[in-house]
Parts: C-alpha cells; sequence; structure tokens
C-alpha cells in the first residue's frame, strides 16, 4: 500500500511539473544552467519537449504503482523503466537540440 501511495504521489508531482513546463512555459522549473543557451525563439519547443518527457516519467510512475498493487508482479517496474528511460532520452536530446549541450 505504501509503494502505491507513495508511486502515485511522486507521479502526480512529475505530471504536474510537466504540465507547468510545457503549456505554461514556466522554464524557470528546470535548472538554470540547463536553459541558459536556449535562444529565445527555441523557449517554446524545449519547455514543450522537457514537458512532455516529464509527464511521460510521471505516466511510467502511476503505471508502476498502480500494477504492483493490482498484479503484485515486476511489470510496474518494467513499465518505469521504459516511461523513465524514454523520458529521459527525450530530455537529453533536447537538451543537445536546443542548449547545445547537456549542460
Amino acid at each position: 500500500m505504501f509503494e502505491l501511495v507513495l508511486m502515485i504521489a511522486v507521479g502526480c508531482f512529475f505530471i504536474f511539473l510537466g504540465w507547468r513546463i510545457w503549456k505554461k512555459e514556466q522554464i524557470t522549473l528546470i535548472h538554470d544552467y540547463h536553459y541558459t543557451k536556449v535562444a529565445q525563439t527555441d523557449k517554446k519547443p524545449y519547455t514543450e519537449k522537457m514537458g512532455k518527457a516529464m509527464i511521460l516519467m510521471g505516466a511510467g510512475m502511476l503505471l508502476t504503482g498502480i500494477l504492483d498493487f493490482v498484479s503484485h508482479t515486476a511489470y510496474g517496474w518494467v513499465a518505469f523503466g521504459v516511461c523513465f528511460a524514454t523520458g529521459l532520452i527525450m530530455m537529453i536530446s533536447a537538451q543537445i537540440k536546443y542548449n547545445h549541450g547537456i549542460f
């Protein structure tokens, strides 16, 4: 039960932050050295990609909590790994494309 509550809470937090970054374009929710070289014209696509990646990670956490609670198998952690890795790849590609490097 603790895992369910924790994963849902953290997943919802990630989804909330991702939504704020994507829809509200709150680039300041990302650490400042990650967007120092992002041009003003690229702010919208950068925040869109970073926000969507964060939402994907949060969805993976939600799915993990629910699947583990219902099935008591490792399938939830497989979903977490896939969603987290995909979100991380999306973030790194956005960093390289718009910030011209990871840092």
